[in-house]
């Protein structure tokens, strides 16, 4: 894609940052979490921006304004975006402020994004390259389509935050735009103190970096009756005899049902052996529900932690595509979801014990290490289904696509919701397994549509 940068700017906060308040320590969490960035893309029709007006230009720039203006007053709520990391795990929030850049999409329309999005253009419409390491906390582009249309390309460090935190510091952003500055409920900042820092030593939280042009990001968009009919099926077929009373606790998920299914596919289109090393299949899973007094989504940070399910003592081999494999990925979905319901109260709890923490990060050196000698992989699957995607409303109606980009990162299924109710998956593979799942049959079967 040609994207044109017309402009850089730096938004500070409306309000100087209490000297309190200047120093933002990282927690033992953000400690070990990616050092890259969440991207978040939000596309908005030419019909809302334009409203009947042949006046782009005032229109483009009252509507550049606006948001820098209430960018501004965001940012004072959530100052350590604003600020800049430093090397002993903190933030210097000394209101430095937050790229904001303009671009201008040339020969490429809007519809044409939405009718074939090609993962690796969309980060075109990001301020910042997500295969380098994240140096600013926060960025925002905001590109203009020749149709009338734009995109506002927001990039927050994972060093700092999760994806929830994300969605709620733009759902704030977005409130405070639409003059609705009243309705903003505070971020919290005390992550920290649950979670306290530790000397993490030569640890890489980034595990295995990503290298360019080794990985390859595809976009695929799963049927939500066919995914509704796979959960029915994996639950139907871990009954017992005679349909005897089922073995789930509870209903299935659709994440669970799809990452057993997209398992057992990668597996077939490959040829892994699970038997040859250690594999791990990873759910991050969102913590702020499972304290004593669960946290509200606003609190700011990173809050969660990784489900691991190791699918080889489930699985027998991986070569052969038997009518018992099959019945065997059908369990795996069950002990994915009772992996994931691991991560509960108790498990936070202890969590936050010293000794637990110390030993878990441990366990993320050996398996770093392993990881890079080549005697583990592994299959991350992220899902943001059911997050606040589309609140992003700065006063022009709700954004039309919300996406992600290319993450550069292999063996990951990322999954987000669209407006349809379908699953949207971001698959990054390299280019030999991405070719052989392309062409699986099975997998094939369950998408609503494949965009190339």
């Amino acid at each position: 894609m040609n994207v044109e940068v017309t402009s850089k700017d730096i938004v500070k906060p409306y309000s100087p940052t209490p000297e309190h308040l200047r120093r933002y320590q990282l927690s033992f969490l953000d400690q070990i979490s990616p050092q890259v960035y969440s991207p978040f893309i939000y596309y908005y029709s030419p019909n809302d921006i334009n409203n009947g007006s042949n006046d782009n230009n005032n229109i483009f720039a009252d509507l550049s304004d606006k948001l820098k203006k209430s960018l501004s007053k965001t940012l004072t709520l959530y100052y350590p975006l604003a600020g800049r990391f430093t090397k002993d795990f903190c933030v210097d929030c000394h209101d430095d402020g937050a790229p904001f850049f303009e671009a201008r999409v040339l020969k490429r329309q809007l519809s044409d994004i939405l009718k074939n999005p090609v993962l690796v253009e969309l980060n075109d419409l990001l301020p910042f390259p997500l295969d380098e390491y994240a140096q600013l906390p926060f960025g925002v582009q905001l590109n203009i389509f020749p149709c009338g249309g734009i995109a506002i390309g927001v990039c927050i460090s994972h060093r700092i935050a999760d994806a929830l935190s994300s969605l709620e510091f733009t759902k704030s952003w977005m409130t405070i735009s639409r003059g609705e500055e009243n309705k903003v409920v505070r971020p919290t900042f005390f992550s920290a103190s649950l979670f306290p820092p530790k000397n993490i030593g030569h640890f890489d939280p980034t595990m295995v970096p990503p290298k360019k042009n080794t990985n390859v990001a595809k976009f695929f968009v799963f049927d939500s009756r066919k995914v509704e009919a796979l959960r029915a099926m994996y639950e139907e077929k871990t009954r017992g005899e005679n349909h005897a009373k089922p073995k789930w606790p509870r209903r299935l998920s659709r994440v669970e049902a799809l990452s057993a299914f997209l398992y057992s596919r990668y597996v077939v289109a490959t040829g892994l052996d699970v038997k040859s090393k250690l594999f791990t299949i990873f759910h991050p899973v969102n913590i702020r529900p499972k304290f004593d007094k669960p946290l509200p989504e606003n609190s700011f940070g990173n809050y969660y932690h990784n489900s691991l399910t190791f699918p080889s003592s489930i699985i027998s081999s991986s070569n052969t595509a038997t009518e018992e494999d099959n019945e065997n990925y059908y369990e795996l979905a069950r002990v994915i979801g009772e992996e994931i319901r691991k991560i509960d109260n108790k498990f936070v709890n202890d969590f936050q014990e010293v000794e637990k923490s110390d030993e878990y990060l441990e366990s993320l050196k050996i398996g770093t290490e392993r990881f890079v000698r080549g005697e583990a992989a592994g299959l991350v699957f992220s899902s943001l289904c059911r997050f606040p995607l589309y609140d992003a409303d700065f006063g022009y109606g709700k954004p039309i696509w919300v996406s992600s980009a290319d993450r550069c990162f292999g063996n990951i299924f990322g999954f987000l919701d669209n407006k349809k109710g379908e699953i949207e998956a971001y698959a990054c593979f390299s280019p030999e397994e991405m070719a052989k799942l392309e062409v699986d049959k099975e997998f094939l079967s369950l998408l609503s549509r494949e965009i190339e």
